[in-house]
């Protein structure tokens, strides 16, 4: 007899279907698990068994065959048990073949017979919506697949309890969707003292979502500016939110099916490889870049991470994925992300002081610098100079306008943004190109002549170009004018680095 059960395997934020065959045939007892199944896959036999000894069970004297189809497709995970556990208890007549056809099924099990928690039940729930059948998942995660909509789902806490559902005699009750977490802001603009210039800056990336560089000698803020951001960007609306959540999911971090409005904000250390910031490894996961999508990457002392680990980030930011190649298998990921990024401007960080300065200078920043490729810096829309915070600022009374007051500007800002671009595939100004920029983001006679001879002295390349615009756009978004000026031109120019000349 050949049971048969669906269940899914993960390439990316995509839920590619997999059959679960099972088959008991006369013969030497044997368990053999085939498909492709990476080490977890294969050692599944072993939590089968115990599962299926923990409920009084004994696997009958046959020769157990387990197929994962299709067979070419790599298997990783350990979110096979369940079904497979399934599809042996429907071949034994345990349970009822037929019903099991009806469902997506996905969990780890434990030798105890519990169903623990695996990565990707989100994903699995979409899927399973979108072909029209039901889920059986683990009880910790019910909350996090019923926010895939109307799908039915069965959060089962152990075997037994499924197998009791399945009869009739004991119904699982249908889990909630999570809760929605409340946004956590950070730090608010208020606490940075001075900066008026770098403020600004911020709020035109937040108003944006342009990318911004600061460089500034140490203690200058530039750590507090970056962590200030998510508090005046605008809470991820629910098509987003489902976004984030998919990606979460996928990597395992999403607790207890909770949702949350904020944007991400991430800062991984200097240290990271180029599998953590961007994705791969041995198992394909989603990197930070990618962990980060429809949020902030937050890079401090950019110059110290290794220049090869910055480099893989010049694709994700051009095209908001990742593309991961490998031999068996090529896996994308969404990394539409914010960059923004600090540093010293030497290494020893006081290169304008005379007083602290180092011997080397200025020789020691060119050095320094360089470590950042130019094609990373040219697709970095704000260039922003952080100075010293003199003792006359740290005195002063705190500011009056926080980060709600800037909020609210860049939250208006977007608005218009969202509907603009309403019948695009952009979100903001960073996204625009191509006609959609060109109808919007064109500026008038003087801007456009301010605008021509400033790429002929400051040697725009056409992407440095591109950028301009779009900075201007925003620019002129915060300001509530619907053509772009020579002032908002002159304003996104100031905040473009210059090539260095031969």
């Amino acid at each position: 007899m050949v049971a048969l059960v669906s269940t899914v395997a993960y390439l990316g934020l995509e839920a590619r279907s997999v059959e679960v065959q099972v088959q008991l045939a006369p013969g030497v007892p044997a368990f053999n698990v085939v498909g492709l199944g990476d080490k977890a896959v294969a050692e599944s036999r072993e939590r089968v068994r115990a599962a299926v000894a923990a409920m009084g069970l004994a696997l009958p004297p046959k020769r157990i065959t387990v197929n994962l189809s299709p067979a070419d497709l790599p298997k990783e995970g350990s979110h096979y048990d369940l079904p497979i556990a399934l599809g042996l208890l429907g071949a034994m007549g345990v349970v009822d073949a037929e019903t099991l056809a009806d469902y997506v099924v996905v969990g780890e099990l434990g030798l105890d017979g519990r169903i623990a928690p695996c990565a990707g039940v989100l994903l699995a729930a979409l899927y399973a919506a979108g072909v029209g059948k039901g889920l059986v998942c683990p009880a910790a995660q019910g909350a996090e697949a019923a926010w895939a909509g109307s799908v039915e789902v069965i959060a089962a806490p152990d075997l037994l309890s499924l197998l009791n559902h399945f009869k009739g005699h004991g119904l699982l009750a249908a889990p909630q969707p999570g809760e929605v977490d409340a946004a956590d802001h950070g730090p608010d603009l208020r606490q940075v003292r001075g900066q008026e210039t770098a403020k600004r800056a911020l709020e035109i990336a937040a108003a944006g979502g342009h990318n911004l560089l600061m460089v500034g000698p140490p203690g200058a803020g530039k750590s507090l500016l970056a962590s200030c951001l998510p508090g005046i960007l605008p809470p991820l609306d629910s098509a987003e939110a489902l976004e984030v959540s998919m990606v979460a999911s996928v990597a395992g971090t999403l607790q207890g099916g909770r949702l949350t409005r904020a944007r991400p904000f991430r800062a991984p250390h200097h240290s990271a490889s180029m599998a953590a910031l961007v994705g791969g490894g041995l198992k394909v996961k989603p990197g930070e870049v990618s962990l980060a999508h429809l949020g902030v990457l937050f890079l401090d002392e950019l110059p110290e991470f290794q220049r090869a680990v910055l480099d893989s980030l010049r694709q994700p930011l051009e095209t908001g994925t990742v593309s991961v190649a490998r031999a068996n298998a090529h896996v994308t990921f969404p990394a539409r992300v914010q960059l923004v990024a600090a540093m010293n401007p030497c290494r020893c960080g006081h290169l304008g002081d005379a007083a602290l300065a180092c011997s080397r200078a200025p020789k020691c920043a060119a050095d320094y610098q360089a470590k950042v490729s130019g094609p990373l810096l040219d697709r970095i829309d704000l260039h922003v100079d952080v100075q010293p915070v003199s003792a006359m600022d740290l005195v002063l009374p705190p500011p009056a306008e926080g980060s709600a007051e800037v909020a609210a500007r860049v939250a208006a800002a977007r608005a218009v943004q969202t509907a603009r671009y309403a019948d695009t595939p952009a979100r903001t100004n960073a996204q625009a190109e191509g006609p959609v920029l060109d109808g919007w983001s064109v500026p008038d006679a003087p801007g456009r002549a301010l605008l021509a001879q400033a790429a002929e002295a400051m040697r725009l390349s056409a992407r440095g170009y591109t950028r301009v615009l779009r900075v201007a756009r925003t620019i002129a978004d915060l300001a509530g004018a619907d053509a772009v000026g020579r002032l908002h031109v002159a304003e996104a120019l100031s905040y473009r680095r210059q090539a260095p000349r031969a």
